[in-house]
């Protein structure tokens, strides 16, 4: 641990799935630059977000709470200005924050304790996303569908690149400026990306990193309709799969490009690690690398997010500290609420002033006593092995709520069976053992869990109440007023600010692509 406070770098990636990467096992994905990051640091095998959908991941990872306490029920959801963030705790602690890229956040306070934001964001910052449950799981305010698919393979443009290009010169570009005119305290940098979100695009340089044919299947096979779990059926026609035919084919392009993708997001963590180098901030500067949530890529015919599966639900971690020696990888289940807890450790010891002191309720951990190899917690307890995950945006019609517990994974979706997995035995999640007489006892305690200080009747209401006077405010106002983060003049026009996301960004796919018509 650096002896002053150390400078903070958190790279974010958007729908990276662990399970994807070379860190965690895949054998095809090429990224050497998370793989130079992970040298000297910590890889978290088992950290998942806490919702699967982009909103609510970020509110929860910066507030270090549940998405339900912060009432972040959806893609649409205002966080409040007097939540606390780790923005907010680390210029208490003396440290210059910027916010460089996407953070998806709703309404007009689009900072929440930054002290800068030096990029626009890709997504709209007004209700024009808000689910309706009363609409049913057709109801797709985003636009999305499997043209992603069904359409992936190569450009030489698109919406993500130009976004992903600004941010990574922006972030560059601020390194520099922080080294020359802000050497007098430690800065946090948070920098985050679009990539690899679907479209399933990219250039013809990443797309010629990986062979086609070598492309491997998913290595669970798509599930019949009537042998799907309910929020999976949701999902199915959430997702608009009835709409297309998605042939192998469709399924091997769209994998190849989300690879060539993954190989575009590392190149981007090389550059700024060079540029930490190049400045000499390499034995003063922690480095972080995630993502808000994962994505199916086809496994069990699934695409996107919004799924506890573990391609949804998992998300790369890893922790650099210059002059740490830490654990090179950690087993214990930990999840993004940790990282807000973590950073104020990093800051407060190394400063000579002890533990940061939180002002509100904390969900999350610190994980260096992990990196330390301790198995316990900041406290001295012994590490609680469990995540929690929750669902309740676009795509389904009721709450969701996942418990991971040891070697078991736990799903309830309101007013339909529940889920239960052995991760350990099962790591394609195919049996479920919640009707298993030998797991009775298991499955009866993770339920009385996964629901404790949890009241899905009363979620459930909250959101259909929310959702309505969202849609009426909305509606009303033709989505005025625009609450877009503005720091060029023009950024309140630029990117996608009032309507569907795959509309806007198929037509900035260069060469233009023709959609492939729905299926009559």
């Amino acid at each position: 641990m650096p002896r002053k406070a150390p400078n903070i770098l958190v790279i974010q990636a958007d729908q990276l799935s662990a399970k994807a990467l070379s860190l965690y096992g895949h054998p095809t994905v090429k990224t050497p630059h998370l793989e130079r990051l992970a040298d000297g640091g910590t890889v978290f095998d088992n950290a998942y977000c806490n919702f699967p959908l982009c909103v609510p991941s970020r509110a929860s990872m910066l507030a270090g709470r549940y998405a339900n306490a912060l009432q972040v029920w959806d893609n649409a959801s205002e966080m409040p200005a007097s939540i606390p963030t780790v923005a907010h705790y680390l210029r208490a602690a003396n440290y210059h924050t910027v916010l460089c890229g996407k953070m998806h956040f709703i309404g007009p306070d689009q900072v929440h304790g930054f002290n800068e934001r030096i990029v626009t964001d890709i997504y709209p910052s007004n209700f024009a996303w808000t689910p309706d449950w009363r609409a049913g799981e057709r109801y797709r305010p985003t636009g999305i569908n499997m043209r992603a698919v069904v359409d992936a393979g190569v450009c030489v443009r698109g919406l993500q690149l130009d976004y992903d290009d600004e941010v990574e010169h922006a972030g560059v570009q601020k390194l520099y400026d922080l080294a020359r005119f802000n050497n007098d305290r430690p800065f946090m940098l948070w920098v985050s990306f679009t990539h690899p979100h679907s479209p399933y695009i990219t250039t013809q340089h990443y797309w010629d990193l990986y062979d086609h044919d070598a492309v491997a299947p998913p290595a669970t096979p798509a599930f019949a309709l009537h042998d799907m779990d309910a929020m999976s059926r949701w999902l199915y026609y959430a997702h608009g799969r009835d709409l297309h035919e998605v042939t192998d084919e469709h399924v091997r392009s769209a994998r190849h490009a989300y690879f060539g993708m993954c190989s575009y997001i590392d190149d981007k963590v090389g550059r700024l690690l060079d540029t930490v180098q190049q400045l000499g901030l390499q034995d003063d500067t922690v480095v972080v690398f995630t993502s808000d949530h994962g994505e199916m890529l086809g496994e069990r015919g699934m695409w996107f997010k919004q799924s506890f599966y573990e391609w949804s639900s998992r998300v790369p971690l890893v922790i650099n500290i210059p002059g740490f020696q830490p654990v090179a990888r950690v087993a214990a289940l930990t999840s993004l609420l940790d990282i807000l807890p973590s950073l104020m450790d990093i800051a407060g010891p190394a400063r000579g002033g002890g533990r940061l002191e939180t002002v509100s309720d904390m969900d999350g951990r610190s994980l260096l006593p992990l990196m330390r190899g301790d198995g316990g917690d900041e406290d001295g307890d012994a590490w609680n092995n469990q995540v929690i995950a929750e669902y309740t945006g676009e795509g389904v019609v009721a709450p969701c709520r996942m418990l991971r517990r040891g070697r078991f994974k736990f799903i309830y979706t309101h007013g339909h069976p529940d889920l239960l997995y052995d991760l350990e035995a099962d790591p394609q999640e195919l049996r479920d053992l919640s009707g298993d007489p030998a797991h009775a006892a298991t499955a009866s305690e993770l339920r009385a869990a996964v629901l404790r200080g949890w009241n899905p009747d009363a979620i459930h209401d909250a959101c259909i109440q929310s959702q309505r006077a969202r849609l009426f405010i909305h509606q009303t106002t033709a989505g005025a007023p625009n609450w877009a983060y503005r720091y060029r003049p023009d950024d309140g026009e630029r990117f996608i600010r009032n309507d569907s996301a795959v509309g806007v960004k198929a037509k900035a796919r260069y060469p233009y692509i023709e959609p492939t018509p729905f299926r009559k």
